[in-house]
């Protein structure tokens, strides 16, 4: 059987008109504040700047997700991305968890704390398939 294809909602489209343009800032404000960082080699406070610029677009990219779940008006499309939100939280704090206890322990290597919005990120993609896998 054919399935047709279900039209975005506003709330989805409203999302990627945020989300897109908040990851190119992202992409843009990390190389930028890396490129100043090296070339400059700014002190103090602009040292400071440069060095929390990228975090403000992933910041901001936390929002919009927030913004989603809020606008979101198919309760059931919400309750399976907060799942796969909730399962991706769970992989996030296990692994970092688990990982913090290996590192203390000197058997790995130290992982860098703004990889943790990634890891999340990928763990919520990974579980989104199978959310919906359940309720096929």
């Amino acid at each position: 059987m054919i399935r047709k294809s279900k039209t975005m909602s506003p709330a989805a489209k409203r999302y990627l008109v945020r989300f897109f343009p908040a990851m190119g800032a992202y992409v843009a404000v990390l190389f930028g504040s890396i490129w100043m960082i090296k070339a400059w080699g700014p002190q103090g406070a602009l040292l400071w700047g440069l060095a929390i610029a990228p975090a403000l677009p992933i910041i901001a990219v936390i929002a919009i997700m927030g913004l989603y779940l809020v606008e979101e008006t198919d309760e059931f499309v919400r309750a399976k991305l907060v799942q796969a939100m909730l399962w991706g939280i769970g992989v996030t704090l296990a692994g970092c968890t688990a990982w913090g206890f290996l590192e203390s322990a000197d058997l790995v290597a130290h992982l860098p704390l703004y990889l943790v919005f990634p890891v999340f990120c990928a763990a919520m993609g990974l579980a989104q398939p199978l959310v919906n896998w359940r309720y096929r």
